[in-house]
């Protein structure tokens, strides 16, 4: 599908080497070489360990049409004069620029959605509630930094109505160019936790950080907020909207129930039942209630969108043996906020055995053991067994409640950790296995499901 011509292009980055033909089409807009593609943008980023200006040759052999060029970077031998080279101060910014005109040209309502923990679940809750109401193109995967949401903008197609776009950052300062390169007309936080906290210093430094959504934002956009957390209790230029379990709020989530397989409970007296398990889920669909009301979807219609909710692998996706336990793949990311949600939801559950795998949670900083002896806290007598796998995980057996009475060892590897859990896949059983992607711990699951 056509994104835009060489022409418009041109008008963008007006210093082209090579043959310009302005009405040839661009498709794709990609940064790895080694993708093939059909009428491919290519634009080569320079990072910590590689040089994505010295692969171009490559990149056109698999089907790039035209190239953003860093001008400080000598041109390839055999440089051919059929395809433009694009010349630009800086490959990365021309990235982002190039995202932001497409975002102009297109001009969709755009949602970005930003917090430490479940910001990849609720721009799926989101995405998915909207589709039977709009053209709704979204983040695919966790395509949210710098480089990889200009890359989402740019992947969406021309008819698309409306954007949801996913935010992450690990610094001050990323939040609001990443908003300033979107402009959201409605954003979304949805809480406050521990991630990163080892590069922004405290939770409140957190919340600034987020805050920064609101820097690309016009003043008559909407912010959704976590009602529950006092430290997004601020003043802002924009309208504000609170979620949360607190009557004062202004979408209150009350009497949730956890199910076998769903989760149920009211919001504004108005019953709402999810395929999702936990009420940390219940809140994420008070998010795209409020989404929905703010493009006047009936709130009875997206109830029933919420019912049908479905959302990737590796998010509470839960998987049965042959033997009839069931594991819980929740390993694509971990804080210790997240990680006490899951183990709430595992509490519930109705199996008799409740094993927790879990992992170490990264980029803590100061707080690793403090955070760590958290989640530890919150294991007690409804959890059978605890193996805990890595090097700072050891620290959540230091904060193990007094009646937790299970079974509990720490290991190394992931494999050690799987001799450990063969016992206990028997019918009546869970087992979570939760920790930050580094960790990998789905490969465990491979391994007990081969």
């Amino acid at each position: 599908m056509t994104k835009f011509t060489f022409n418009f292009l041109n008008q963008l980055f007006p210093d082209p080497s090579g043959n310009l033909q302005e009405e040839t089409k661009i498709q794709e807009i990609y940064t790895d070489s080694r993708k093939s593609v059909s009428q491919g943008l290519f634009v080569p980023i320079i990072g910590e360990r590689f040089n994505g200006h010295d692969f171009v040759l490559q990149a056109i052999d698999k089907g790039a049409v035209a190239v953003i060029w860093q001008k400080d970077q000598p041109f390839p031998e055999n440089k051919p004069d059929s395809i433009p080279f694009f010349l630009v101060d800086d490959s990365l910014t021309a990235l982002q620029e190039l995202a932001q005109a497409y975002r102009t040209k297109i001009n969709p309502t755009v949602i970005g959605i930003t917090g430490s923990n479940g910001k990849t679940t609720t721009k799926e809750i989101i995405s998915s509630s909207l589709k039977p109401f709009y053209q709704v193109s979204k983040t695919e995967g966790n395509l949210n930094n710098l480089i990889g949401m200009p890359l989402s903008i740019l992947a969406m197609p021309q008819n698309t109505e409306v954007l949801v776009l996913e935010m992450g950052m690990n610094q001050f300062g990323e939040i609001a160019r990443l908003s300033e390169i979107a402009q959201p007309d409605i954003s979304v936080i949805t809480n406050i936790g521990e991630s990163h906290i080892e590069y922004l210093g405290s939770r409140k430094g957190i919340s600034q950080a987020k805050l920064e959504i609101v820097e690309g934002m016009k003043k008559s956009g909407l912010v959704i907020v976590d009602g529950d957390e006092p430290l997004l209790n601020v003043t802002l230029s924009q309208q504000m909207i609170t979620c949360g379990f607190a009557d004062e709020l202004d979408y209150v989530v009350s009497q949730v129930e956890q199910h076998d397989d769903q989760t149920t409970f009211v919001i504004n007296e108005m019953p709402v039942s999810i395929p999702l398990l936990g009420s940390h889920q219940a809140k994420n669909s008070a998010y795209a209630l409020a989404v929905g009301r703010a493009l006047e979807i009936p709130e009875r219609e997206m109830v029933q969108t919420l019912a049908d909710l479905t959302l990737p692998g590796m998010r509470f996706e839960q998987i049965e043996t042959e033997s009839g336990a069931f594991l819980i793949n929740d390993a694509y990311n971990a804080s210790a906020t997240s990680m006490k949600a899951s183990i709430d939801v595992v509490k519930n559950m109705k199996q008799q055995y409740k094993v927790l795998v879990l992992g170490d949670i990264f980029e803590l900083g100061e707080h690793l053991e403090a955070e760590h002896q958290k989640v530890g806290a919150s294991i007690d007598s409804d959890i059978t067994a605890l193996i805990t796998i890595g090097d700072a995980s050891r620290f959540i057996h230091d904060g193990l409640s007094d009646n937790f009475k299970g079974y509990k060892t720490h290991v190394k590897s992931n494999e050690e950790a799987s001799s450990l859990i063969k016992p206990y896949l028997k019918n009546d059983s869970v087992i979570l296995f939760k920790a930050s992607r580094g960790m990998q711990l789905e490969k465990i699951i491979d391994e007990l499901m081969n």
